[in-house]
């Protein structure tokens, strides 16, 4: 069977998403999943197109233990046939993405991320890019309890 393959966009691919990227690839890891989930991350924007995630972000993922070795990258068309699930960090990445849809099928693999977090209550993860420390760890606290609910989700859903 073919691994379940899971993608997070936010807009600029350089905090949330590569930030839910390492943070599921540990889970991931630490569940023994790792041959049957695989993991990427976009943004809705081009503009940091190859470069690393924002040191701010590398450096409070890493205080947790995560590893955030991706490069930037726009959410193209064809990721919505690639991927079983593409997880949005707010809602205008989800109409981003959402725009790029073409069929049912696709429109159904996207959905909020934080529909995913089983205690907390926000339904949106909010851009810590031009604001100070805390909306990193803010950021790290809701992608570690979504990616839990990912997890529950990716082993009902064939991953285990």
């Amino acid at each position: 069977m073919n691994p379940l393959r899971i993608l997070f966009v936010c807009m600029g691919n350089i905090c949330r998403s590569p930030a839910g990227e390492g943070v599921l690839a540990k889970l991931v890891s630490e569940a023994g999943l790792t041959a049957h989930i695989e993991i990427d991350s976009a943004g809705t924007i081009g503009m940091h197109q190859g470069h690393r995630a924002d040191s701010r972000m590398r450096a409070a993922a890493t205080e947790r233990g995560y590893n955030l070795t991706s490069r930037a990258r726009q959410v193209v068309a064809h990721d919505l046939d690639d991927f079983d699930l593409i997880l949005t960090m707010d809602e205008d990445n989800h109409r981003g993405v959402l725009n790029l849809a073409t069929t049912d099928n696709q429109r159904d693999r996207v959905r909020l991320f934080c529909s995913f977090c089983q205690n907390h209550a926000e339904r949106e993860v909010p851009d810590p890019y031009y604001g100070g420390p805390q909306g990193f760890e803010t950021v790290l606290d809701l992608l570690e309890d979504g990616c839990r609910g990912v997890i529950t989700w990716a082993k009902q859903n064939r991953a285990a």
